[in-house]
């Protein structure tokens, strides 16, 4: 297979997202309100990872496209979790894309603790043979949800999926502990953004004066 032939359409739709995403970020802070969006990242799957997982869920060759729905993905950081919610309703409003599946893990988190909120859609690309559909997973979460994440996902790699129960059990833990910082910092969220606007204002104003 040419893997560069293959991944470039998912290259490209990582890159026309991650544009449009922070194109909501930008049109917010023009209005001066509080924006949704943090930030955006975003990732093609390696070869070698988008091989394990064929090998793992047995997905043959010719199915990588249609049965992997992960090969490109979309990271969506939120400082509060009613943020995740105004995010996935932009997301529902648009156009140029067909939500297929999505799956709320922070209202129904996973056994080990994790939270997100998870949509696979269907992108079309626009390439020289003509438009390519593909599958990209976009995955909405707080900073919070992403560190424990981050964390989980290493211990993950070093133990290959067989963490002893001991960390397990840590794990758990320290995801409730994240999530009531979340919940704290919802509660305290106009303060938080009053803050903000203040401190923009100051740098505005320093920057302006000779």
């Amino acid at each position: 297979m040419d893997w560069e032939l293959f991944l470039s359409p998912y290259k490209q739709a990582i890159d026309e997202l991650k544009i449009k995403l922070r194109g909501y970020r930008e049109q917010y802070e023009m209005c001066g309100d509080h924006s949704p969006i943090e930030f955006v990242t975003g990732r093609v799957k390696p070869v070698t990872s988008i091989l394990d997982k064929a090998r793992r869920k047995k997905v043959p060759m010719d199915r990588l496209a249609s049965d992997i729905q992960d090969i490109a993905g979309v990271r969506v950081m939120c400082q509060f979790v009613g943020d995740i919610y105004k995010v996935i309703a932009l997301l529902k409003s648009r156009r140029d894309f067909q939500i297929i599946e999505e799956r709320d893990y922070i209202n129904e988190k996973k056994e080990s603790g994790y939270r997100s909120y998870h949509l696979v859609i269907n992108y079309p690309v626009q390439t020289i043979t003509g438009e390519k559909i593909i599958l990209v997973e976009i995955q909405v979460r707080t900073l919070a949800m992403n560190f424990w994440a981050t964390i989980e996902h290493s211990l993950n790699y070093k133990y290959e999926g067989r963490i002893p129960k001991d960390i397990k059990d840590r794990l758990q833990r320290a995801a409730e502990a994240a999530f009531l910082l979340d919940e704290e910092m919802s509660e305290i969220r106009g303060e938080i953004q009053i803050a903000h606007k203040h401190f923009v204002l100051k740098n505005s104003n320093d920057k302006s004066t000779p």
